[in-house]
């Protein structure tokens, strides 16, 4: 009996690791290939998969910016494809040999393009997504006091490719803010001037999710993103922070009290009138400091067939 017959019981199996054996393509070519076998050893119902890929994957890589200077950051990617059915799976090493072909370049909506349209072609998929996570830096001023400090932004750059080719980008994008209740505000008013008692207004550190969907043509970058949230919201949370800012913070947030309701309209109401922005949905969460629950609300633009206000994971937005 040839040694490749005999069963493993009753081979003289190795039981060293071989630091010099190298494979090269003649020993490659008898390895097995358990994802390329035919659809007879699908296991379940042979029906086609939305999305089959890797998440999670780390690199760093320099990320474009508004100023068009890049900057380094580490980048969590998850990458994945549709799997027609009578395919048993992917190749799912080329998902990330694919993307690190790409590694020096700078990370864009514009390389993200790139690699779907590769992922279609090594993979023999008809669609395809991409999502970077990166925690971006913005030095930010502080109130009154002339201090700067960094402040870290979650944000994600998406792309996707259908079955026609059609290149969609998406910006994600965390922005963590402070809101004054002004139901609170007025009734610690109304004990001051009805029964001369002092009291404390609450508020809670908040934080508001945005989809967005760049128009074709367009850019949208993370700066774009912060923007237009400080704008909504004013009330952003300081990172560096003497008295004199601690007194600003407290007027700032008197000045712009808001139920999480009127977070996600003002929010709205300022990606509905940028031209740079298609689609969007937002989701707002208020971690309530008199309650032992959160408010939460979620808008979104209300395209026919746009980006859906199905949003639930409120745990993520904790803060």
């Amino acid at each position: 009996m040839s040694r490749a017959k005999q069963s493993p019981s009753s081979r003289d199996l190795s039981r060293r690791y071989d630091r010099a054996f190298r494979a090269d393509d003649a020993y490659r070519a008898t390895l097995p290939d358990m994802q390329n076998k035919d659809a007879s050893l699908i296991q379940g119902a042979n029906v086609p998969i939305q999305h089959v890929g890797i998440s999670g994957f780390r690199l760093p890589m320099l990320v474009a910016t508004r100023d068009g200077k890049p900057i380094p950051l580490e980048c969590i990617v998850t990458g994945s494809v549709s799997l027609a059915a009578d395919r048993k799976g992917i190749n799912m090493s080329r998902i990330m040999r694919t993307f690190y072909e790409f590694k020096d370049r700078v990370l864009s909506h514009e390389l993200l393009e790139e690699v779907l349209i590769r992922y279609k072609k090594d993979l023999e998929c008809s669609r395809a997504r991409l999502l970077v996570e990166f925690r971006y830096p913005l030095l930010q001023r502080s109130l009154r006091s002339g201090l700067e400090g960094w402040q870290y932004y979650r944000a994600v750059l998406e792309g996707t490719i259908d079955d026609l080719d059609s290149l969609r980008r998406f910006v994600h994008f965390d922005f963590v803010y402070s809101s004054a209740c002004p139901c609170s505000a007025e009734l610690t008013e109304h004990a001051r001037e009805e029964r001369e008692t002092y009291g404390i207004p609450h508020s809670q550190r908040s934080k508001a999710r945005v989809v967005a969907e760049v128009a074709p043509g367009r850019s949208l970058f993370v700066e774009d993103m912060k923007d237009l949230c400080l704008e909504a919201l004013q009330t952003e949370t300081q990172v560096m922070v003497k008295r004199e800012d601690e007194q600003a913070f407290a007027e700032l947030n008197g000045a712009y009290p808001k139920f999480v309701e009127d977070a996600a309209r003002l929010v709205y109401e300022q990606f509905d009138a940028d031209l740079r922005v298609r689609d969007f949905v937002i989701a707002c969460s208020h971690l309530e400091s008199l309650h032992s629950h959160d408010a939460v609300s979620v808008i979104n633009k209300g395209l026919p067939g746009g980006l859906s206000a199905d949003f639930h994971d409120f745990r993520d937005l904790i803060c």
